[in-house]
């Protein structure tokens, strides 16, 4: 998960989120229903506008049917960009 040092984990979530909804068949609305929350506030997560919690992230793999670390994971595409931010400290 080394592409979240240059990335927002917010963003990384709401990629996830989109991708792992849409492979699922689930539209926003569908998926705002099983996890019962509005389907704003899952537009505003696949947008990378939530800081969601430890429980939003549980609700939303239950309702998608994948593991949490599933949605925090890193995407091969993404890993691009490692080499350019190789002296990222925290």
């Amino acid at each position: 998960m080394v592409s979240i040092l240059w990335m927002d984990i917010r963003q990384l979530f709401g990629r996830n989120l989109r991708r792992l909804r849409s492979d699922a068949g689930l539209t926003q609305a569908s998926l705002a229903e099983r996890m019962g929350v509005d389907r704003a506030h899952v537009s505003s997560m696949e947008r990378g506008l939530q800081n969601v919690t430890l429980l939003t992230l549980w609700e939303a793999s239950q309702a998608i049917g994948v593991s949490p670390a599933s949605l925090l994971g890193d995407e091969p595409q993404l890993r691009t960009g490692l080499n350019q931010r190789s002296n990222t400290k925290f």
